[in-house]
């Protein structure tokens, strides 16, 4: 429709005709390419200022240039797997957690310069493209996805040492700095063992119930099987299943260590990992801190002589509780 305030700002002449018929054959076409660039530009102002385009933005018309984009971001994040002996397919939160801390930290590039937190958003919404073009969803309120682009956010991943992660010789190691003869040390193995097969983070670990529905605050439950463990695991963008095979070598087993901790602590509902008291003679009924989890690492691994293989200070502390589901290769479960 013509803009009638402006003819009224406007002195009226001879020569002016009665309608602007120029004005209503141009400006629908005008309108119409405004609104077609909202849905191609990723900085369009009808996006809020500093969020990434994602596929419900694009829609289906998902512009050459973006595509070619979203190609490039998927071709980096398929070589880093290859480099680091994980898949891409199907889609998993660890893995894409791992990812942006690898950009954040510059381990993610061959020139160990680490990505600005606008390219990690923009590789995160091509993973979520791409991935749902390949027929799967990308869970991105994930608490190791949130967490490791909130990390990013924070600068962490530049800034701060990246935690060394854990190889099978390196668990063997801690595990024999464990007293398997006592309570702490049985569960301690439990945890680590289990962390490491399931890839858990240290609150998934000690969230962890004997059975569904016991507590509260849990995470999670385990269930046992002749060929191994389910682990189930709640979270904000529902739930999933963590599968652990039986190990014919029980020092190694994940199953075998949580089943042996479980009968000798003689928990039979609520949570799997609990403080010890009494000098170690007496499970409590409290949930164990995620906390202790980290401390715990940290001190398995110095007790092992792990100092990682990096050249850093000698004050700092290669390992964490992230190094348990976070590492170079799988462990496979």
């Amino acid at each position: 429709m013509p803009d009638i305030s402006s003819w009224q700002r406007r002195p009226m002449t001879a020569e002016m005709p009665d309608k602007d018929t120029s004005a209503k054959k141009h400006r629908p076409t005008e309108h119409a390419g405004l609104r077609n660039a909202s849905a191609f530009d990723p900085n369009a102002t009808s996006r809020p200022t500093g969020s990434a385009a994602t596929p419900s933005d694009l829609g289906d018309q998902t512009s050459a240039h973006t595509r070619r984009a979203y190609a490039s971001d998927w071709k980096h994040f398929a070589a880093w797997c290859r480099r680091e002996g994980l898949s891409p397919l199907p889609v998993d939160p660890q893995v894409v957690g791992s990812y942006i801390r690898a950009c954040a930290s510059g381990a993610g590039r061959t020139d160990g310069r680490p990505n600005s937190i606008s390219t990690i958003e923009r590789r995160l919404s091509s993973l979520s493209w791409n991935y749902a073009r390949r027929g799967f969803a990308l869970a991105r309120q994930d608490q190791v996805i949130t967490e490791a682009l909130a990390d990013a956010r924070r600068g962490t991943g530049s800034s701060a040492p990246r935690k060394q992660a854990l190889a099978p010789a390196d668990l063997a190691l801690m595990l024999e700095t464990l007293d398997r003869g006592s309570l702490k040390g049985l569960r301690d193995r439990a945890i680590l063992l289990l962390g490491f097969a399931g890839r858990l983070t240290r609150s998934e670990i000690t969230g962890l119930d004997a059975g569904p529905d016991e507590s509260d605050d849990a995470r999670g439950w385990i269930a046992f099987g002749r060929r191994g463990l389910v682990v189930s695991l709640s979270g904000r963008t529902g739930q999933r299943e963590v599968e652990i095979a039986r190990q014919p070598n029980e020092l190694s087993c994940a199953v075998a260590a949580l089943e042996a901790w479980i009968r000798l602590g003689r928990i039979t509902k609520g949570p799997v990992f609990r403080r010890v008291l009494r000098g170690g003679k007496t499970v409590g009924k409290a949930r164990l801190h995620d906390q202790e989890v980290a401390r715990l690492v940290k001190r398995a691994a110095s007790a092992a002589g792990l100092r990682g293989n990096r050249a850093e200070a000698p004050t700092a502390d290669p390992f964490s509780s992230r190094s348990l589901h976070v590492r170079g290769t799988s462990a496979g479960s």
